[in-house]
């Protein structure tokens, strides 16, 4: 079960990857807000749809006692999800692209010194991962000048936001309903995004019919697909492998610019992805033990 919810979250790690890709191309007829908004809104019409379609599987968790609803926990993560993309939007006026990606997945090292303030105890193997995908992200992102901006400040806040809805998710995840979970987060930044581009932004719909494929990959399969993927992955990985696992947006990301934009990747930036390659093998060094031994 371990595994299933390691590929799950690779999975949503792809997704998010190569939404960068959406989200820039996005963003050349909307603003940071506007874009959100409109992702957002087809993100949790997708949900919903996804909600409907597993009604049955509800229904019989209700005759067997066994269903817990997901809202009120959704609206929690969404409020931590919102504040933490909102943050690192607003960052990344005030730094580069490169330090944003390497400042906010420093919550592959908050993830863990999280869950053993929570009482979770954290496997040695784990804190080496880290380590060494620590070390490849600052590889793959960081380029230029290493001055601290007050972009980086807001991004390096922003990070702790992610770090807490990743262990906010741990926590609920096996508990209550996923996909209500799911729902009600991507509730919460829908409504979040829609007022503050209302508030700063205009919007109109030739540019959101200009903008329509990326909106609705960054809908549909981030918004919608990968944060339930996310969600179902943490009801079976533990917090720190999950963390890692997730950060590989940064190596998916790169090489869709690659692919797709036509960006170079540089030696450094291959050696990045290697080391974080490690990390996430290096973390998974315990499963692997404990399945020799219960063969």
């Amino acid at each position: 079960m371990r595994l299933r919810g390691n590929l799950y979250l690779l999975g949503a790690a792809f997704i998010w990857g190569t939404t960068f890709v959406s989200q820039m191309t996005g963003m050349e007829e909307l603003g940071p807000y506007g874009y959100a908004a409109a992702r957002y809104v087809l993100g949790f019409v997708s949900v919903l749809v996804i909600w409907y379609a597993f009604r049955g599987q509800r229904a019989r968790a209700r005759a067997l006692g066994t269903y817990v609803p997901g809202w009120l926990p959704g609206l929690g993560s969404g409020l931590l999800m919102f504040v933490g993309s909102t943050l690192q939007q607003v960052g990344m006026t005030g730094t580069t692209a490169g330090k944003t990606a390497f400042i906010t997945a420093l919550y592959i090292v908050l993830v863990p010194l999280g869950a053993v303030f929570l009482g979770r105890k954290i496997r040695r193997e784990n804190w080496y991962g880290a380590a060494l995908a620590t070390c490849g992200l600052a590889l793959l992102s960081l380029h230029g000048s290493l001055a601290v901006a007050w972009g980086d400040v807001v991004v390096f806040v922003c990070a702790f936001f992610w770090a807490a809805q990743i262990l906010f998710i741990d926590r609920f995840a096996a508990r209550v309903d996923a996909i209500e979970l799911s729902v009600a987060q991507v509730f919460v930044c829908m409504v979040g995004s829609v007022v503050l581009a209302a508030l700063f932004e205009t919007v109109t719909l030739p540019a959101i019919a200009h903008s329509w494929l990326a909106i609705f990959y960054g809908g549909v399969m981030s918004a919608g697909v990968a944060f339930t993927l996310q969600i179902f992955g943490q009801k079976y990985a533990e917090p720190g492998p999950a963390a890692i696992i997730m950060s590989f947006e940064s190596v998916f990301g790169a090489l869709a610019s690659w692919f797709f934009l036509d960006e170079v990747l540089t030696a450094q930036e291959l050696c990045g992805c290697l080391l974080m390659f490690l990390g996430m093998t290096v973390t998974q060094a315990g499963l692997f033990r404990r399945r020799r031994r219960a063969a």
